[in-house]
């Protein structure tokens, strides 16, 4: 980790605050590129080294080497040191002008193309198959962290940022979004890469409606929305070591998934439906999912 590098980027401005802090836009002087810096403050240890922080970022740096077209690339990360117990650990990322919530919203009615969605997807899950193939978890998908190139080129952010920043984030008010969190996280069970797969079916169906699937305010709403699409779990399903019952919940059969995404192909609900299984285990992997009979379609 580079201890002088932070001098090299001009910050020129603010992208909008997060659950990781601020984000800047800034210049890098050598190059003239534009890059996207997030900084966060960790705690040290005797030896003056943020240790996990270190084991993370080398992770995501090692990423970097396979240069993986879905994938943002992480370009710099600088370390200052703040004071004896604390280091500021600044990532420098490309810089891309647009998320998929911006392009979504800024497709002219009716929406995206079928074959439009098909790319973006297959785009989504190339990125997710690398990421879960080195064993990096994103554990917050969602459209503000897909990019979108203005050639229509998806680039995955902020993966591998959650645990970087978790002991940071009990620190921070921001109000973190619940409508792509998978069951088993919104029920505090343990978890694994197909909560991704989850977020990338909501993600999947809110291209074609335009408006999220699942808009809860709260754990228990949020899991209420669901189960109102996906039907109320049997309870030979429902996770056994969780404070939440499954009697919390009023039994529902499952709605026709085509009421809720009416414009999507038998496939791609076939497909939508791989994703959104309540049992993670059962849930379609990104690897399986790039092989499904929708992304012949066309």
């Amino acid at each position: 980790m580079a201890h002088e590098g932070v001098v090299q980027y001009e910050p020129v401005a603010e992208i909008g605050g997060g659950a990781y802090g601020t984000v800047y836009k800034a210049r890098d002087r050598q190059s003239g590129q534009f890059v996207a810096l997030k900084s966060v403050r960790v705690q040290t240890d005797q030896d003056g080294l943020p240790l996990s922080t270190v084991r993370e970022v080398a992770l995501l740096k090692r990423l970097e080497q396979f240069d993986h077209p879905n994938i943002v690339k992480l370009m710099d990360v600088c370390a200052t040191l703040r004071t004896d117990q604390e280091t500021k650990v600044t990532l420098v990322f490309e810089h891309v002008d647009q998320d998929l919530k911006t392009y979504l919203d800024k497709a002219p009615p009716p929406g995206l193309p079928a074959d439009h969605i098909q790319d973006l997807m297959k785009q989504l899950l190339c990125g997710l198959a690398f990421l879960h193939s080195n064993r990096v978890l994103h554990r917050d998908l969602k459209p503000e962290n897909i990019l979108v190139t203005s050639r229509g080129q998806v680039k995955l952010a902020d993966f591998g940022l959650a645990r970087i920043y978790s002991c940071h984030m009990a620190l921070t008010p921001v109000v973190v979004t619940l409508w792509y969190r998978a069951p088993e996280v919104l029920l505090h069970c343990s978890y694994a890469t197909p909560v991704d797969i989850w977020s990338s079916g909501c993600i999947f169906a809110e291209m074609f409606r335009r408006k999220p699937l699942f808009d809860g305010n709260s754990e228990v709403d949020q899991l209420g929305k669901i189960f109102d699409v996906i039907g109320l779990p049997p309870e030979e399903m429902w996770p056994t070591d969780v404070t939440l019952k499954r009697q919390a919940f009023k039994p529902r059969p499952p709605k026709p998934i085509n009421n809720c995404v009416p414009e999507i192909s038998q496939e791609g609900a076939n497909l939508l439906l791989e994703m959104l299984n309540f049992n993670p285990l059962a849930r379609i992997s990104a690897l399986k999912a790039l092989e499904h009979p929708y992304f012949q379609e066309g």
